[in-house]
């Protein structure tokens, strides 16, 4: 069941990546004071009042007029200067979260009062029959509160006051946040083992679809973006339930384009966060790009396993005995995170090793719900700590008091330390690496989570 889609919709410059950092706990989106900073769709989990959620800050997608600016050699000093001329992507914006989110967060700002894209959007909002949250930002002082009494003529409910930047009112926020969001619906299709298949445009997911299935349930064509959905199939592999999802490509940063692409996007990281496998297709033609590793991001962002198909291997020309073993190293080299996930060459035209493909995914998907016994694994955490000590970190010794397998899906592992303040990350990996050289847990990311021993009392 995918968690709840709520997205952030607002004009430029009144403070979307700021609340987004603050709602996820992160400092993931750039928050500068100029419109249109953010250059890249965020998504990230949140949960209140024991509901989880995804928060999308949909600044990231509302990028048109910036990069047109840019590409004809113009500086964007209209983008400043006035929020008409963002009306139409404001617009777009807002259409794209209605048709994928589950609530609608409108954020305008209490220093500038209400504009004329402000109710531009709202007419839009109200008429969705959507829900929607109005929060009035950069209520930093009382006569700034005072002012969000003027977004009632919006006509959208209760305004919201709240500083994104301090965090004031983003807790009543929060509450209406929750409450609005609809309660859950399992549907009657969405069973077994999910697997989505993912990547940027034109890399061959719907051919690859189509393969799997030994028929047309996709549309096919070389035109990048024609998937415009994520598409559910269900069907049986030898007794196992799995449900496919064709998503449409990821385009890497700054070229997100406008319309019904954004809201591929939306419909991507659903399909992400459903899946328990994310198949990442790779063009063989065209080798690892940027683009490669910005998708594999959001999956690992969302902790599923992945298994790396390299699409399109009947198109590479001279092929020698060591070609793939080549281009495998060179697969690791760009995507050095993913050092622990199979790597399959397919032809989705030819159907060359497509009938590998479930059954690898299978294998994966069954290594998120391995369980390693308490003893076995405090044997592995004593024993690698014994060989390679952490080093000291300003005058301590980090001391390891026992660990537990906290979780399945994904593996999660509670470590209970001394101060997990002098756990570097690289120690972190070093023990991450000694589990799976015993336990492998292919394709799937590991979660260690390093405790002090008082919170293990709490």
């Amino acid at each position: 069941m995918r968690k709840p889609i709520v997205a952030l919709v607002g004009r430029p410059n009144v403070g979307k990546s700021t609340l987004f950092n603050r709602l996820i706990g992160e400092r993931r989106a750039i928050v500068q004071d100029e419109p249109g900073t953010t250059r890249d769709r965020l998504y990230g989990e949140a949960e209140w009042s024991g509901q989880s959620f995804i928060v999308v800050d949909t600044g990231g997608l509302d990028v048109a007029s910036t990069d047109k600016a840019r590409q004809k050699g113009g500086q964007p000093e209209s983008l400043s200067a006035s929020s008409r001329d963002f009306v139409r992507e404001i617009r777009e914006q807002a259409e794209v979260a209605i048709e994928q989110a589950d609530v609608v967060v409108f954020l305008v700002d209490a220093k500038d009062g209400i504009t004329a894209a402000d109710q531009d959007v709202a007419e839009i909002l109200r008429r969705s029959g959507r829900p929607v949250v109005l929060a009035v930002n950069k209520a930093d002082n009382e006569a700034r509160r005072q002012n969000a009494l003027e977004f009632y003529e919006l006509g959208l409910g209760e305004a919201f006051p709240i500083s994104a930047h301090h965090g004031t009112g983003t807790g009543d926020l929060l509450d209406e946040i929750v409450a609005q969001i609809p309660p859950a619906e399992e549907s009657p299709e969405d069973y077994g083992i999910h697997i989505a298949i993912v990547g940027r445009p034109n890399v061959g997911k719907s051919s690859l679809l189509n393969a799997l299935l030994q028929q047309d349930r996709a549309i096919v064509s070389p035109i990048p973006g024609t998937t415009r959905d994520a598409l559910d199939t269900p069907l049986k592999w030898e007794g196992q339930d799995v449900t496919l999802i064709d998503t449409a490509g990821i385009r890497r940063r700054g070229h997100v384009e406008s319309g019904v692409e954004k809201y591929s996007v939306l419909r991507a990281v659903s399909a992400i966060d459903r899946a328990d496998v994310a198949l990442l297709v790779i063009d063989a033609t065209m080798g690892v790009r940027a683009q490669d590793a910005h998708v594999a991001e959001f999956i690992l962002d969302a902790y599923k396993s992945v298994v790396l198909i390299v699409n399109k291997w009947d198109a590479v020309e001279e092929k020698e005995t060591d070609t793939a073993a080549i281009f495998a190293q060179q697969l690791r080299q760009n995507l050095k995170f993913l050092d622990y996930v199979p790597v399959l060459f397919v032809s989705a035209l030819t159907r060359l090793r497509v009938s590998k493909v479930l059954p690898l995914a299978l294998t994966v998907a069954a290594q998120r719900k391995v369980r390693i016994p308490t003893g076995e694994l405090n044997r592995l955490i004593r024993d690698a700590v014994t060989a390679h000590p952490a080093p000291n970190r300003q005058g301590k010794q980090l001391k390891f008091l026992y660990a537990t397998q906290a979780e399945i899906e994904p593996p999660t592992f509670v470590v209970f330390v001394n101060d997990r303040e002098l756990v570097h990350f690289s120690y972190a990996r070093f023990l991450e690496n000694r589990i799976r050289a015993v336990y492998p847990f292919s394709g799937t990311p590991l979660r260690l989570e390093f405790r002090n021993r008082r919170e293990e009392r709490d």
